[in-house]
């Protein structure tokens, strides 16, 4: 049986001891332990794996098979029987495409904590289980899906809009390149233009965003406003170029001969 040591102290608490702890030695310190309580006792000898000499192991609890239904399906699922129904949960997990937090496991009429045991409530081998979607998790992945919906929609516009813009960009270069050689350009172009540009921008912002959505439709915003404020540059250095009318002289030729008469003869 292990010797027990207590704690004691003298001069009133202020310094404490070992009883008996005085007359042994370093060496036979080494085979004492203090448990949680406070209390010293004699080691006992432990093999490699932790556990007491000459105690043989204890054996795993044994394993148990129950049968969880899922809509139509009914999966059958291998289990400790001292697990607990949060564990039963990730075991299910792979098999509903449920994770365990989307899961309500509801044994004998009533929903289970992931924290209850399975033995304690009477779960032993072949007992059947439902699992079902919890209602929460329904309710976001709904919100979730109507998320998406609204992402998917704004990034249809958005491109949309996208290709249009890259399409009255070329056709602003194109006035660009003509004013800058001294060509004018119809102010109706410059103006048209500047309308449809205005457009899109309205319609962008038109578009509700997220995340990174919302990037998406600045980027395409600056663009609107880089070609409008663009275009208003081109509308004024146009205005100073003086239009070219081209006029074509013709030259009149004069061979100064006498007019060719014609001599008709009549038969009768």
């Amino acid at each position: 049986m292990a010797r027990v040591m207590h704690r004691s102290s003298s001069d009133g608490g202020s310094s404490s001891g070992w009883s008996e702890a005085a007359a042994v030695g370093e060496e036979e310190r080494a085979g004492w332990e203090v448990r949680p309580s406070g209390m010293v006792v004699q080691a006992r000898d432990r093999g490699a794996d932790g556990a007491a000499a000459g105690v043989p192991p204890r054996p795993p609890p044994p394993e148990i098979r129950v049968r969880v239904k899922y809509g139509a399906a009914t999966h059958e699922v291998a289990v400790s029987s001292i697990a607990t129904f949060g564990e039963l949960k990730k075991a299910l997990a792979p098999r509903t495409g449920l994770q365990p937090s989307e899961q309500q496991l509801t044994y004998k009429g009533r929903e289970r904590k992931n924290s209850e045991f399975l033995d304690r409530f009477g779960v032993k081998n072949k007992s059947k289980l439902v699992v079902s979607e919890d209602p929460a998790s329904l309710e976001r992945r709904y919100i979730e899906r109507q998320r998406n919906a609204r992402i998917q929609n704004a990034n249809r516009a958005i491109g949309a809009i996208a290709l249009e813009v890259d399409k009255l960009a070329d056709q602003v270069t194109s006035i660009e390149k003509s004013v800058a050689g001294g060509s004018k350009v119809a102010e109706v172009q410059i103006t048209t233009l500047i309308e449809l540009l205005m457009r899109h921008a309205v319609k962008l912002e038109s578009i509700p965003t997220d995340g990174d959505t919302s990037s998406q439709k600045n980027l395409q915003a600056k663009r609107v406003q880089k070609c409008v404020e663009a275009l208003d540059v081109l509308k004024v250095s146009n205005a100073r170029l003086q239009t070219v009318v081209v006029t074509t002289k013709w030259e009149t030729f004069d061979s100064g001969a006498a007019p060719v008469t014609t001599k008709w003869e009549i038969f009768d």
